[in-house]
């Protein structure tokens, strides 16, 4: 999208790009990452973050988009009211894993969640960024290792995509929001 300046007297005119807005909901077990990841965009610095008991929004510029994104806590008893950040239809979803977790319980746990989350008839459209945190770590799953784990073969339907980051470095981090915009500009392509 572009908008063209009002030209002043016989100088060229500025063309001006319009930020196009993408509403995200960044989800995910407690103690992946999400926060980090939120205010390492938005700071490009780590900072001290303590479990998110409800949510955090920021405004994400990057390039020629505006990503409104919205971290809501992955506590156990707060997944529930992720239906109602949900519910206003988000244009993406960034999942966000520990790619460290050796606890095969809590990998099962944060599977179930993405599969639930991917099975919801409002969020057909959206596309998915599974942000493969703390990859880094030793003995870290890699993508296909989470592909495997998260069965994301069996979803031939949904659009989704495995970055691996780390949320300390910024690492990664803007290469996933690469894929979203990819998706987007195709998507007005089309």
């Amino acid at each position: 999208m572009f908008q063209e300046k009002e030209a002043q007297s016989d100088q060229e005119p500025e063309i001006e790009r319009v930020a196009v807005k993408i509403k995200a909901l960044m989800l995910g077990l407690d103690q992946a990452g999400k926060t980090t990841i939120l205010y390492r965009m938005k700071l490009g610095e780590v900072i001290s973050a303590i479990a998110t008991n409800g949510f955090n929004y920021e405004e994400i510029k990057y390039k020629n988009y505006d990503f409104e994104i919205w971290d809501v806590g992955g506590k156990e008893d707060i997944r529930p009211l992720w239906q109602n950040y949900y519910k206003d239809n988000p244009k993406a979803i960034i999942f966000v894993v520990d790619a460290h977790e050796t606890d095969p319980q809590r990998i099962q746990e944060a599977a179930d969640e993405l599969q639930k989350l991917m099975n919801l008839p409002q969020l057909k459209e959206a596309p998915f960024l599974i942000y493969a945190n703390k990859h880094d770590l030793p003995k870290a799953m890699d993508s296909s290792e989470i592909a495997e784990k998260f069965n994301l073969e069996g979803f031939k339907d949904q659009k989704w995509f495995i970055q691996a980051c780390c949320a300390k470095t910024g690492e990664g981090l803007y290469q996933g929001l690469d894929y979203l915009m990819n998706h987007f500009d195709n998507d007005q392509a089309e």
